[in-house]
């Protein structure tokens, strides 16, 4: 058979090609339709054709061009067999209809009752519709989160979770738009802030300097200390990014938190900048956070404060030195620089993001304690000042607030962040939270927390590379069983029997989510089927080459900002 199916096509060309060989030379007139002796004895159908042309004509090249596609067949067979293998549809997933409300015309449906800017379009496009999570396997129907999900993404490294999840969200987002990463080239920022910058304005906060941003904003963290509460949070902040949270329990932890927020509103009160907190906490007898506390009228948490510094001294001076090992970030003048006032640098005013199309990118290296603190006390400052101007505007942003905590169990530890996910997407305020593992998120928000967050999500995502066996036996009972035909035969002295019978298995064993290929991803919505889904990489998008130059013109700008410096050093 596979000589055949070599042989035919190269005798056909072997008969085509002497013709024309023929026809070239003006030697032979047009042979009848002969190929095996065209390929056999070409000398008996073109015997005026001199021996090397003929030889070219209806062997080498036929040769060459069966050869040639032979090679093309090998790689489109290839490449079919790949989409097939990524686009294979497993039995007992979802089908479209299944889950419906994810689908292009309810999506489309229920934008238009959230936003009332939608409301007398008369088209709306997909992406003021809600936020793409990629296609129902095997299918070209876009799957899309509403305005009103809130989401988390648990996706191992190099699984797809910035190149199909966090790029085309913050690209097709109608409103602000908040980034926290631990990376810069080659990642969402470079991937994003120039088409951002066309949109609106870009913020980037960059304390520890991984894409060397020049410092062209300030925020000052003490804006919204001026309650016991907002003190208490921002401390909570740095508490969170310095221990996890089986140890924040503890007496240490929580006196040298508590002393934080005691100075934190005593500079808020005073309008001091955050850098006088540490100054307070190096001499533990310096009055002045007392004065002001009871200038203004705070006599209790003068008394407390009051009690540590005039209590044992042992006690004392581990409560201070806890405390200073938290804020310690402050201590670095380049991080401070970002969160004090600086001439002829504008302040970053979350009130004033939340109503605009802009950017803002919060950068931090993994571990960075302190600060990323900041980074978590600036995201979580912009949330709060989005749900407070929803609640002016009538209870939801519109346009709605996209907020991409990527690596949050990392750079955005926000302790109460399980919680807010109870209300956020009701404001029109969308997070998405991007982890690398579920234990990732056990170990910031503890079991009870991490818990919380999954069961208020209401679009989980997971991607390839899950390798907690306890997380993909909880997905596969998730997910489901469904009944399978078994067919057996047995043989007896009165002849062979038949006998077809049902049982359960699971649709996706622990051992096939674990083994899930790079490009797909489950998607739990709340009240709908567990359905697999084909990602959408930016890079393989219709405007790919123009965002691809677009960050590589980002990611060299990075590189020449951090030459210039290390040169400015020598």
């Amino acid at each position: 058979m596979a000589t055949l199916a070599i042989a035919v096509p190269l005798a056909n060309l072997a008969w085509l090609g002497g013709n024309l060989t023929a026809w070239a030379t003006g030697s032979d007139p047009w042979a009848p339709y002969q190929p095996t002796t065209a390929l056999l004895h070409p000398e008996l159908l073109w015997p005026a054709v001199s021996r090397t042309p003929l030889l070219i004509g209806t062997r080498v090249v036929p040769g060459l061009l069966v050869v040639a596609a032979a090679i093309a067949a090998a790689v489109l067979w290839s490449r079919h067999r790949t989409r097939a293998g990524r686009g294979k549809k497993v039995a007992g997933m979802a089908k479209a209809k299944d889950i419906e409300p994810l689908l292009a015309k309810a999506i489309t449906a229920k934008a238009r009752s959230l936003r009332p800017s939608l409301r007398a379009a008369q088209r709306v496009a997909p992406k003021d519709a809600g936020i793409l999570l990629g296609n129902l396997q095997g299918t070209r129907q876009e799957v899309r989160m509403g305005y009103e999900d809130v989401a988390v993404a648990i996706m191992a490294p190099r699984s797809g979770k910035t190149t199909s999840l966090a790029i085309p969200s913050i690209l097709a987002a109608p409103g602000p738009v908040l980034l926290t990463s631990n990376k810069a080239a080659g990642d969402a920022y470079t991937a994003t802030i120039e088409t951002r910058a066309a949109v609106g304005r870009v913020w980037s906060m960059d304390p520890q300097q991984i894409a060397h941003a020049e410092r062209t904003m300030w925020w000052n963290p003490l804006a919204d200390a001026k309650t016991l509460e907002g003190a208490g949070r921002l401390a909570g902040h740095f508490l969170s990014a310095s221990v996890d949270a089986s140890q924040q329990g503890d007496f240490w932890s929580k006196a040298g938190s508590n002393i934080l927020a005691q100075l934190f509103l005593a500079a808020a009160l005073d309008e001091r900048p955050v850098t006088d907190v540490m100054r307070w906490l190096a001499f533990p007898a310096d009055r002045t956070p007392l004065d002001i506390l009871r200038d203004h009228d705070f006599t209790a948490v003068a008394s407390q404060l009051k009690g540590t510094v005039e209590g044992p001294p042992e006690t004392r001076d581990g409560i201070y030195e806890t405390a200073r090992q938290y804020a310690a970030a402050l201590l670095n003048s380049d991080i401070a620089a970002w969160v004090t006032s600086q001439k002829d640098v504008p302040e970053f005013r979350p009130s004033e993001f939340v109503t605009s199309t802009d950017t803002l990118y919060l950068l931090s290296k993994d571990g960075g304690g302190g600060a990323s603190a900041l980074i978590a006390a600036c995201a979580d400052s912009v949330m709060r000042a989005a749900t407070a101007q929803a609640e002016r505007a009538g209870g939801r942003l519109d346009p709605p607030m996209l907020a991409i905590l990527d690596e949050a169990a990392n750079v955005c530890k926000i302790s109460d962040l399980p919680d807010l996910y109870s209300h956020l997407g009701s404001r029109g305020i969308i997070p998405i939270t991007i982890l690398q593992s579920y234990r990732q998120g056990q170990k910031v928000w503890g079991d009870a927390g991490m818990d919380a967050m999954w069961s208020a999500s209401t679009i989980k995502v997971i991607g390839s590379g899950i390798d907690d066996p306890d997380f993909a036996d909880k997905l596969s009972r998730l997910i489901g069983d469904h009944d399978v035909e078994t067919t057996s035969t047995s043989t007896s002295d009165s002849g062979k029997s038949t006998s077809v019978s049902m049982r359960q298995e699971r649709i996706l064993p622990p051992d096939a989510i674990r083994a899930l290929p790079k490009g797909t991803a489950l998607c739990f919505a709340t009240g709908m089927r567990a359905a697999m889904l084909d990602l959408r990489p930016w890079y393989l998008e219709p405007d790919a080459d123009q965002l691809a130059a677009a960050s590589a013109r980002a990611s060299k700008a990075i590189t020449a900002r951090a030459v210039a410096k290390h040169a400015r050093r020598r």
